[in-house]
């Protein structure tokens, strides 16, 4: 390319086919700024000629102001690179059309009842289904459709080939690893690249039939408008514009939201029969009752005594978090998580081979343009042949050593000694602070500093989140990951242990260590000159359904407002900036690939499934505390959808079409969220709640609980006594010299089998479940073995006959379904 730029002497192209691509870059003016650096120069100049060389067509644009000017090179395909590159990416190709039914199970079900589906929608122009086999060009005309070349691939296949040939294509010396649109677009050479949407998403003025929309519209008519809430959503359709990967995930979310139905359901009506048994509850009774029976010892060394009977409010309001049907949920929650995940891999299954990539895996990946730029030496790839940068195996490992030792300082020093302590002396000193000398003052501060230091606590874990991505990011890029998927595993992995401990460390704190080291009267345990918390009067699990309320709740709010006004504004001053380039043009209507620039870059899923992920953690690990956990979630995945949909159908670049057969390493951290959940919901009815001593109490004593208020609480000892004049009482089963009691040992031992048994059992069935729901559902056996079977007699060399469609499947009249790409 001698000259300056040969860019400049690109002419449009009357006969091109439609754009499949756009690169754009953005330049200063001649007599404003110097223009880019040589090196740039050279390398855009040898890349569009080896696009060029590659087969691609191109056509440039260009909007020009007095500051700035914009370069638009749009690329097309023509059919011999497309067909040469669909049997290099090992695409599918149909070979035999079968009926592609609007039904799922909720569907089926409610059809059998006679049961109207206001769920359901007709969607138009819907996606032909096919058996299909992998793409060979030199059978050809045995695949349905062939001959129509200008249709045979689509929108999206066309975009994902174009993206295939940017990524492959070279740019400057190989040995260096400049290789790549990825690592041209981090060099700052080209500002963008993206495919083009297929139109507006804006309906026009005029009234049109359903089936005259474009593909974008339909998806924002019948999938992203609010009033589309309630509704199944269009998957055959999502996959077709934006591929698999992001098909995937909205079919998971909106799998896990119909799941938390009757989560939800369940959780609702265990928390309405504990606010109708509130009145009901012996102990709670007693306590009202009590009068002057039972005065107990301060709350604090600045306190005076006071009377059991003025929490009454208080006990019962405990119990409403405390009580048999909470038991029951927490193992409900269990099965229901196990089952859940069980039920989502044969879902999976499913759209996997409807989606033809059941068998998919990714091929050989190439390096990561930051890899490449910052890799010490170059070394044969075994499986390619070819030489490329390398990374001593040694050295990786040494830095993933030291970045795990990073991560355990972090999470022990930041969260456990400063975030923690932290949050203990904030409680302590609003309570010093409020504190006067009668109990409803006591009782009120005491809520207000529960309150404001969950809040507290929110902003902390919201600002933290924003450390934790930061440094691991930069710990992840410092460990020098071959590929992409390598690096984005050990991302997730780093980000979700960060995460984990930030949201659910307080949780923890408040259910397992909180009045744990309290001590008694005379022998109160100490942390830097002050008592250690206690529960109140109403029990932990009061304290503990307020932290995740305002810690779930408050996420859940702030996530939803951030993914509705940040890409507004970004979007705001991107259409700002390139308003002020367009100048006197802006009377002009703008052109397709000057609209897409207007738009957002795609941000990816994985903020998406992070929050989903951290959500199921919420309403599995602590569901024995919060019932409601579940309703609240259904309520914020309702706007989540509709949200995500807006963001990828409004105001997104098209992002390219990737494929992907499940959700990834996301699946294994929910299975062990479900594993630990309960774990964790195990201990938490054996030792916060107040389950065990009731029903041990129960079969030794009194069946109906009478009596078991005073047998909870023990005398101060002596030595208290002889100190401060005064005779109380305190919570705990201890002896009159603060030794624990015969009953303290049986209930121990209780609450240890009870762990046991509860682990045993719950595993026991869910692994039952596991044997029990098949993977794989046994009709989709059957369709797998009849494409294998037409794969084989369509590509068999002594196989003349083309295939057709059958009789019994969709009209022929339906436009071909297009190959995709998956293996060989």
């Amino acid at each position: 390319c001698p000259g300056s730029s040969a860019v400049d002497r690109l002419l449009p192209c009357a006969s091109c086919p439609p754009t499949d691509f756009v690169l754009v870059w953005e330049e200063k003016s001649r007599s404003s700024k110097k223009r880019r650096s040589n090196r740039q120069e050279r390398w855009k100049c040898k890349f569009l000629s080896n696009l060029q060389a590659a087969g691609l067509l191109m056509e440039k644009e260009e909007t020009v102001s007095e500051r700035k000017s914009i370069h638009y090179l749009k690329l097309s395909a023509p059919w011999e690179v497309l067909v040469y590159y669909a049997e290099e990416l090992c695409m599918r190709a149909p070979l035999q059309a079968h009926p592609n039914p609007d039904r799922n199970s909720s569907d089926n079900l409610l059809r059998q009842l006679h049961i109207p589906n206001v769920m359901d929608q007709q969607v138009p122009n819907k996606p032909v289904d096919y058996y299909t086999c992998a793409f060979r060009k030199s059978k050809l005309d045995r695949f349905l459709g062939s001959h129509q070349h200008d249709s045979y691939f689509t929108n999206t296949q066309r975009h994902r080939i174009v993206y295939e040939i940017l990524a492959r294509t070279v740019y400057g010396k190989r040995k260096h690893a400049e290789i790549g649109i990825d690592r041209l677009l981090n060099e700052g050479v080209y500002t963008a690249a993206f495919p083009l949407h297929e139109g507006p998403f804006e309906l026009p003025e005029y009234e049109v039939r359903k089936e005259e929309l474009n593909p974008r519209q339909v998806l924002y008519c019948f999938w992203a408008q609010w009033r589309c809430w309630y509704k199944y959503q269009p998957l055959d359709h999502i996959r077709e514009y934006f591929g698999e990967k992001v098909a995937i995930y909205f079919a998971w979310l909106g799998f896990y939201t119909a799941w938390l139905l009757p989560a939800a359901a369940v959780g609702t009506l265990v928390f309405l029969a504990g606010l109708f048994a509130m009145g009901t509850n012996t102990p709670a009774q007693e306590i009202c009752s009590s009068g002057d029976e039972f005065l107990m010892c301060p709350l604090c060394d600045t306190c005076g005594t006071w009377k059991l009977s003025e929490i009454c409010p208080m006990a019962k309001v405990g119990y409403l978090f405390d009580h048999p049907g909470t038991v029951f949920f927490s193992i409900f929650m269990s099965f229901w998580a196990m089952t859940f995940l069980e039920y989502w891999k044969r879902k999976n299954a499913t759209l996997a081979h409807h989606w033809d990539c059941l068998d998919f895996q990714e091929e050989e990946e190439r390096p990561r343009p930051e890899f490449a730029a910052t890799a010490p030496r170059m070394e044969q790839n075994p499986i390619t042949g070819m030489k490329e940068p390398y990374f001593p195996k040694r050295d990786r490992l040494s830095r993933v050593l030291a970045g795990s030792v990073a991560i355990v300082f972090m999470v022990g020093l930041c969260v456990v000694i400063i975030f923690l302590v932290s949050v203990i002396m904030y409680r302590g000193i609003v309570m010093l602070m409020a504190v006067p000398p009668h109990l409803n003052s006591i009782l009120q501060a005491g809520n207000i500093a529960n309150i404001s230091s969950s809040m507290v606590n929110l902003v902390l874990i919201l600002l933290m989140s924003q450390v934790y991505t930061s440094l691991a990011e930069q710990l992840t890029r410092w460990e020098m990951h071959r590929t992409q998927t390598q690096h984005e595993d050990a991302f997730t992995f780093k980000v979700f242990i960060f995460q984990f401990v930030n949201f659910y460390s307080s949780p923890f704190y408040v259910a397992f260590f909180k009045g744990r080291f309290v001590g008694y009267p005379g022998q109160y345990g100490k942390l830097l000159g002050m008592r250690n918390e206690d529960c109140g009067p109403g029990g932990c699990l009061i304290e503990l359904a307020q932290q995740l309320f305002v810690i779930m709740v408050g996420k859940q709010v702030v996530s939803n407002i951030q993914e509705f006004l940040i890409p507004k504004l970004k979007a705001w001053r991107q259409k700002r900036k390139l308003a002020r380039v367009r100048g006197g043009q802006i009377c002009q209507e703008p052109k397709r690939w000057e609209d897409d620039y207007e738009l957002i870059e795609c941000e990816g899923l994985f903020e998406e499934y992070l929050e989903m992920v951290l959500q199921f953690g919420f309403i599995t690990i602590f569901v024995a505390a919060f019932p409601l956990a579940p309703l609240f979630a259904l309520l914020n995945n309702w706007v989540e959808i509709r949200l995500d949909a807006q963001k990828f159908v409004c105001e997104y670049r098209r992002p390219v079409a990737e494929r992907a057969q499940d959700i990834s390493v996301w699946f294994f951290i929910l299975d062990v969220l479900a594993q630990i959940s309960v774990i964790v919901n195990a201990f938490l009815i054996a030792f916060t709640s107040d389950f065990l001593p009731r029903l041990l109490y129960q079969y030794e004593r009194d069946s109906h609980l009478h009596g078991y208020v005073n047998f909870t609480l023990a005398h101060a000892p002596p030595s208290y006594l002889d100190s401060n004049h005064t005779t109380c009482r305190y919570k705990a089963f201890r002896d009159a010299h603060g030794n624990y009691t015969l009953f303290y040992w049986k209930l121990l031992a209780v609450r240890l089998g009870f762990i046991i048994a509860f682990e045993h059992v719950v595993f026991s069935c869910l692994r039952l479940i596991d044997w029990l729901v098949p993977d794989v559902p046994e009709s989709l056996e059957v369709k797998i073995k009849r494409e294998r079977y037409l794969a084989k007699q369509a590509l068999a060399d002594n196989q003349d006959a083309l295939l057709t469609v059958s009789r019994d499947s969709s009209p022929s009249p339906e436009p071909p379904r297009q190959p995709e790409h998956g293996p060989c």
